[in-house]
């Protein structure tokens, strides 16, 4: 189908330690369940309320998966971005149809970031990632410069 899209974006928190299984071929997949929240106040009694959402995450990414081996825990906050997938099975016991809607992460468009920070300053690594590395004396460049650069 043309025009289509299957893209989710998540950030939350781990609800347990990270799932790591090896698959029948070798290859390692992550399993993590990610909690997101939102929150409002009631019109009636004019009390707070929350409304917890638990989402299946799996990633068979095998950098991802290491790096969610080595550093990530329950409580971490992610950021995920993956595509939405619904699985199917049989129950073993009751030969029932069950299914399973999960986020996955596989591939090149898929991506996990860990928001908090590793010292306890507070700052994310998503924020320190995205600081300019550029030393000041490069932006007073010439641009006539620059065109002498371009290959077309």
């Amino acid at each position: 189908m043309a025009g289509s899209l299957n893209k989710v974006q998540l950030i939350g928190r781990l609800g347990a330690d990270p799932e790591i299984k090896q698959m029948v071929n070798g290859k390692s997949v992550a399993r993590l369940s990610i909690a997101t929240s939102q929150s409002w106040k009631d019109k009636s009694s004019g009390e707070r309320k929350e409304k917890t959402e638990w989402h299946r995450v799996v990633i068979f990414n095998e950098g991802l998966v290491n790096v969610v081996q080595q550093y990530v825990k329950k409580g971490a906050n992610v950021y995920v971005e993956g595509q939405l997938s619904t699985r199917k099975w049989k129950d073993e016991a009751t030969g029932q149809d069950k299914y399973s809607t999960e986020i996955v992460l596989q591939g090149y468009n898929s991506s996990l970031t860990m928001l908090d920070s590793r010292s306890n300053n507070g700052n994310s690594n998503l924020v320190t990632e995205n600081k300019s590395s550029l030393p000041n004396d490069n932006l007073n460049q010439d641009s006539s410069d620059l065109d002498d650069e371009i290959p077309f």
